[in-house]
């Protein structure tokens, strides 16, 4: 079904998200009918999607629509249970949910059991639902909108939940910005100025893929990595409980300008709590590359005087190969938390591979490598 036609039938006008590969083809419709702005948003994570979204049927009375992928259902289950749910104040939006590891569907495995549980989960949150898939036409949907209808007018949400290509649009949407520094290199400068008792914990999305491939090429093991394939905005976290353990190694975390805003609150605890080992590097391409590069907020942000505002001990910007190593030569020598923001072009290599050991080996690898 083309996206074109899908949104023409919720009818729908405003539109609030966060991207999902699965739905690429309604955010590039979305992008070429509005941009990024209003009325269309791209949120740092699906709770504030749905709080935006929320202010809206509040200013208008009318429901807009929120997409997302199912990952991130569990962002939004405070806000469906809590603010949208006809118990509380009974706002209804429009959900429209990418369905990643639907059972049966090859998948990568974080996916696999968020997969199993998306449609149970809106059954529990008592959100109805309709499942669009590759065979849906228009009257299907306008009929589901039908359905839709009562739930709607008594303040409940409902939910469109999207197979695997069961939305296609004529043209892909070309992303891209000024920086020249490919975001592999910026890591393979990054391993060249570690120790080899330091300890990474990569973000979700291409950097761990490209992580895993430069120690492929280095011809070293794993077991310093951790690769946070799933749980999107959580590795500056993970690092941080790692690094209050290890004080006698760094520990670095190679995060994403996405995924550092989608919980940014992260940043505050770590500056917070002061480790002296902690290096938080956001590779900044101002894009949610992973899943098609729709672009972030991170252009408009000044993220080193964030993070001094924020309490780092340290922080800095580098735009290109030689800004990056003197960055990482100046930060040998300084003492409590560093952050590095780099500024990266979008894309990758075509070739680009994705991990080739399961998360479990690799949880256990690095647990082996830090003594356990």
């Amino acid at each position: 079904m083309q996206a074109t036609e899908f949104l023409n039938i919720l009818g729908a006008d405003f539109f609030v998200g966060v991207p999902d590969s699965q739905l690429r083809a309604l955010c590039d419709a979305l992008m070429e009918r509005y941009g990024n702005h209003a009325p269309h948003i791209i949120a740092a994570n699906e709770g504030t999607a749905a709080g935006i979204a929320a202010g809206h049927y509040l200013a208008t009375g009318r429901s807009p629509l929120v997409y997302l992928q199912n990952s991130g259902e569990g962002n939004i289950v405070n806000a469906l249970a809590s603010l949208l749910h006809e118990k509380a104040y009974a706002i209804p939006l429009i959900f429209v949910i990418g369905w990643r590891g639907e059972p049966g569907v090859k998948d990568e495995p974080q996916h696999a059991y968020q997969g199993e549980v998306t449609l149970p989960l809106l059954e529990l949150l008592q959100v109805e639902h309709f499942v669009l898939a590759k065979e849906t036409r228009g009257e299907d949907v306008r009929a589901a909108m039908e359905r839709f209808r009562s739930s709607l007018e008594a303040g409940r949400s409902v939910a469109f939940v999207v197979r695997k290509g069961a939305l296609t649009h004529d043209t892909k949407v070309s992303y891209k910005n000024g920086y020249r520094l490919r975001r592999e290199e910026a890591i393979r400068t990054i391993l060249d100025a570690a120790d080899e008792s330091d300890v990474f914990v990569s973000t979700t999305g291409k950097a761990s893929r490209e992580l895993f491939e430069l120690r492929e090429e280095r011809g070293e093991g794993h077991e310093r990595d951790f690769l946070t394939i799933g749980s999107m905005g959580h590795s500056s976290s993970i690092a941080l409980g790692i690094a209050l353990e290890e004080k006698g190694r760094r520990t670095w975390c190679l995060d994403g300008d996405g995924a550092f805003l989608m919980h940014m609150g992260a940043a505050a605890v770590i500056a917070a709590a002061k480790p002296s080992n902690f290096c938080h590097v956001v590779l900044n391409n101002e894009a949610h590359e992973s899943v098609g590069g729709m672009p972030t907020a991170a252009s408009s942000i000044d993220f080193p005087a964030l993070a001094r505002a924020l309490g780092y001990a340290a922080a800095q910007r580098a735009k290109d190969g030689e800004e990056l190593a003197a960055a990482l030569e100046e930060m040998k020598g300084q003492a409590g938390s560093c952050f590095l923001e780099v500024r990266c072009a979008v894309g990758s290599r075509a070739d680009l591979g994705r991990p080739t050991i399961p998360p479990k080996a690799n949880k256990l690898a690095m647990m082996r490598f830090l003594g356990l």
